[in-house]
Formats: structure tokens, C-alpha cells, sequence
């Protein structure tokens, strides 16, 4: 038999007090009975009973395990390439502290929820390129995304060269091909380069699916510049704004999904939930042998023998 807990210094001192009170107990029992001229012999049964049921609930409580069963363990893997929009559009502050800053954030909580899971990171604004390739090294991958930064040197973001680039990457690594493949694209939706139309094609028939997580709000805001804010070639200040249809109509196109960044951080748990759901082959197959709590029939006996007790009554003293 295995114990789940062991006896703790409470536990035994429980015990002693037990000892002690119901004792005492019986001593001043006994007295009262030479002091009568009688016998005391009803306390004995009581005794018996609950001395056996506060040892079962004893033994209850340190989860008594035995009866080894068999069992196969499995384990599919995900592969999740993280696409993160680095144009100067993410430094809008319509999310806080900014849409970039969140991303880094709530992308660290992603790893955190998923810790068997391998992701890789790849940046994008008017050029892509990998950061990170998949890791299973969570410390050393959420130590990259904080070094993320927005690119300085302006331009237009090329989403589309992105999501070519992660299914070459996905392509030439024969370590992902029995694992269930995911891309994230977290952006504001601001595409200044026109796809091509096989891009998502190509996407579907790798077996990628692609979600895209919205980043921005549809009011927008001012990109802030050094001490200034990004202006256009009239000298107005430029308001970024998220553009929602284009994502979703990425998503739709890409089998995946789309999830907007919300204040509380919820979708991160619905966009973990979603990538659990993604069945990948199995990899990983061992069969255990395990021995099974069996708690529950000591506290099954223990309740019944305390009903015992609360229902049956001996006659203390025999006069």
C-alpha cells in the first residue's frame, strides 16, 4: 500500500488529543462507578467503535493508494508559429500600454498555458524574418519576445510575405510533421501589400491553419514618434485603426479562427482551448501501471460506523 500524505505534526498531535480527552474520559468513568458499586462496562463498546472509525478517518486522510492498473499514456504535439505585426501601426495606444506591448504580454501567457507545446516566432512589417525557430525552451522564448520592438524604419507591413514564410518554415522542418500545426497572426489588420491569390491555398494544402487575432480598436489612435506622433505627407497626424474584415477574412480563408484582443485577456484561454482541440499524431505512447486512490472506501466506512454510533446506545452504568 502507498500513502499519497504522510502523518503531519497536527495529525499527531490529533491523535494524542484523542488518546488523552477520551482516556480521561473513561477514568472519571471508572471512579464514578467504584464510587456506586457498579460496573462501567458500556463505555468499552463505545470505545472500540470510535477509537476504529477516527482510525479510518486517520487513514482517509493520508490517501491510501493500492491495486496497480494499466494504462496507456499518449501525447500529441502542437507547433505553433506566433506571427507578430512590428510596423509602427502596433505602437498606437488604443490598446494599453500599446498594441505591441500587450502582444508581448498576452503571447507569454499563451507559452505559460501551453507548456508542451513548441512555438516559433517570426516579426513582420514591410519585411519578414524568423526570431525565433520552434522551441520548446518556454524561458528562453518569452526572454525573445521581450526584446520585440517596433520597426523603426517605417514602411508598409507585408502580412502575406509572413504567412509564406512560416509555411516554408514549416515545410523544411520534418520534426513538425507528426504534430498538429498552428499560425497565430497577431496584427492590427493594416496590409499595405496585395497576396497572392494560392498564398492561403497553399496555407490549407500544407494542413495549416491559420488564426488571426485582432489588435486595435475600430476608433483607432495617434502612433506616437519620439516626442511627436507619425504624420503623413500632408502633415496630418495618422490615426491607425484595426481593420477587422481584412483579418477575418483571413481566418475564414485560412480554416482557423478570429479572436480580437479584449481587455481582460480571456481569449488567450479561448485561443489556448482551441489549439488543445487540434489532434496531432501521437508521438509519444507508454503504457503505466498506477495504483488508484482508495480513499473514499476508508471515509465510506469510517461515516458508517459514526451513524452506528449516533443510532446504538449502551447503558453506561449497570445499577
Amino acid at each position: 500500500m502507498n500513502w499519497l500524505y504522510s502523518l503531519s505534526s497536527l495529525d499527531f498531535f490529533l491523535i494524542g488529543g484523542f488518546i488523552l480527552l477520551y482516556g480521561g474520559y473513561i477514568f472519571r468513568i471508572v471512579w464514578l462507578a467504584r464510587h456506586l458499586n457498579t460496573s462501567a462496562w458500556g463505555v468499552i463498546p463505545k470505545f472500540f467503535l470510535r477509537g476504529i472509525y477516527f482510525a479510518l478517518l486517520m487513514i482517509a486522510l493520508m490517501g491510501p493508494s493500492f491495486g496497480d492498473t494499466e494504462r496507456n499514456l499518449t501525447a500529441t504535439g502542437h507547433d505553433i508559429y506566433l506571427l507578430i505585426d512590428v510596423s509602427r501601426s502596433m505602437g498606437a495606444g488604443d490598446i494599453i500600454p500599446t498594441r505591441l506591448e500587450r502582444v508581448k504580454y498576452d503571447i507569454q501567457h499563451l507559452a505559460d498555458t501551453l507548456p508542451a507545446d513548441r512555438f516559433g516566432l517570426i516579426l513582420t512589417a514591410s519585411r519578414s524574418f524568423v526570431l525565433s525557430p520552434l522551441t520548446n525552451d518556454h524561458n528562453a522564448f518569452n526572454q525573445l519576445v521581450r526584446t520585440v520592438r517596433p520597426d523603426p524604419l517605417g514602411g508598409g507591413t507585408d502580412l502575406c510575405a509572413a504567412l509564406e514564410l512560416a509555411r516554408q518554415k514549416f515545410l523544411t522542418d520534418s520534426t513538425t510533421r507528426q504534430r498538429a500545426r498552428a499560425l497565430i497572426l497577431f496584427s492590427d489588420g493594416e496590409n499595405f501589400s496585395t497576396c497572392e491569390n494560392n498564398t492561403l491555398s497553399r496555407l490549407r494544402a500544407a494542413g495549416l491553419s491559420l488564426t488571426t487575432v485582432g489588435v486595435g480598436t475600430e476608433a483607432g489612435a495617434s502612433i506616437q514618434e519620439g516626442n511627436g506622433y507619425v504624420r503623413d505627407d500632408a502633415g496630418e497626424i495618422v490615426r491607425s485603426q484595426l481593420n477587422r474584415p481584412f483579418l477575418q477574412s483571413l481566418a475564414r480563408d485560412g480554416r482557423g479562427q478570429y479572436v480580437e484582443v479584449d481587455r481582460s485577456g480571456q481569449y488567450i484561454n479561448e485561443l489556448a482551448g482551441w489549439l488543445r482541440s487540434q489532434r496531432g499524431r501521437t508521438f509519444d505512447l507508454n503504457r503505466v501501471s498506477a495504483s488508484a486512490n482508495k480513499y473514499d472506501y476508508f471515509l465510506l466506512a469510517a461515516l458508517i460506523l459514526v451513524a452506528l454510533d449516533l443510532v446504538v446506545t449502551f447503558r453506561t452504568f449497570r445499577l
